[in-house]
């Protein structure tokens, strides 16, 4: 069995976390850190877990007596959390933050397991992709390998309110968001580090390099992801639209087939013949893909439920693959069938 410790516990992600490990085969849960709601059962925040467990959070971090930890924090916590604790080194860390995403001074390895399933197997510490980020890639990861991708790509993306975490805000009240639409982080979104570290390191050698907007000293020389992210009225999953031009025609045959060879082998990302719709994926995590071709260009259809195969989902994927298990263990989710 594979012993798991949680901080940040209390927040969506942490809950989403304790519900599949309780329904994971090979998982034990040895504590679900939360200081402000130490000695509370878990049932009392997350209440949907109500006569699932009657876990307990707490105040205390018993790293000693894990194999993961799984960090659930906000962004920017993760790096001043290890800078003041101490953990085991043979403890794996898969950190759900952006903190070690971009490659740096750290031995984190990006998580996408689309691509990086060989290093996550091998790997100690991981930092699991952002949600936004997830959904983008993998509607772009095989245009940008098979060297396709040129000029600007215009990518829309809308999210679920919980995108926005368990803290209040004035744009997460109820009765702000229902039957509200709205922009934010216009060209401007932190998942665009990511996603431009993620589409260079797949390109062939000489295909046209994709700038990050967010660099300081930007210039438009080379691809931008032109990200627009919208919030969506409903609580869960990410649908994004991507419009491409391609570098060379391409029949629509010939795109779906790409798409199908690139995800062959890929465990929870599938293309789709036909067009796609958000409750496909919602409580799962899938992620599909659909494409449509007009002349030299591709308008791909990506999707994710966004604290699934956006977050937890996909952090139970890649502990599954640094473990050595059965990469879906703990996570055969069906959609709903309405």
């Amino acid at each position: 069995m594979v012993k798991v410790g949680i901080l940040g516990a209390a927040g969506y992600t942490g809950g989403e976390l304790i519900r599949l490990l309780l329904n994971h085969p090979e998982v034990e849960i040895i504590f679900a850190n939360s200081e402000s709601n130490a000695g509370n059962k878990v049932y009392d925040v997350h209440e949907g877990l109500i006569c699932e467990t009657e876990l307990e959070f707490t105040d205390e971090m018993p790293f000693d007596k894990v194999d993961v930890v799984f960090f659930c924090f906000g962004h920017g916590k993760s790096e001043a959390f290890l800078k003041e604790h101490s953990i085991p080194q043979n403890v794996k860390i898969i950190d759900l933050a952006q903190d070690f995403r971009i490659k740096g001074a750290h031995d984190y390895v990006y998580g996408l397991p689309e691509i990086h399933r060989a290093e996550a197997a091998k790997c100690q510490h991981l930092a699991n992709p952002g949600c936004f980020a997830t959904c983008i890639q993998v509607g772009l990861l095989p245009l940008a390998k098979a060297g396709l991708l040129t000029n600007d790509i215009a990518v829309n993306a809308i999210t679920g309110s919980t995108g926005a975490g368990q803290k209040p805000a004035a744009t997460t009240h109820f009765s702000w968001r229902s039957d509200n639409f709205s922009v934010y982080k216009l060209f401007n979104h932190q998942h665009l580090h990511e996603i431009c570290q993620t589409l260079n390191e797949l390109k062939p050698q000489g295909a046209p390099h994709v700038v990050d907007t967010l660099d300081e000293g930007f210039d438009a020389e080379g691809i931008t992801v032109d990200f627009i992210p919208y919030r969506g009225d409903f609580a869960r999953g990410i649908f994004c639209t991507e419009v491409v031009k391609l570098s060379e025609a391409k029949t629509a045959e010939e795109i779906a087939q790409l798409y199908k060879d690139f995800y062959a082998d890929a465990a929870f990302t599938h293309y789709s013949d036909k067009a796609l719709d958000l409750k496909q994926v919602v409580n799962t995590n899938k992620a599909l893909v659909h494409t449509e071709v007009f002349g030299r260009k591709v308008v791909v259809t990506s999707m994710i439920d966004n604290l699934l195969k956006g977050a937890v989902g996909q952090a139970v994927q890649n502990m599954n693959i640094m473990f050595g298990l059965d990469e879906k263990a703990g996570l055969h989710l069906k959609a709903s069938a309405f």
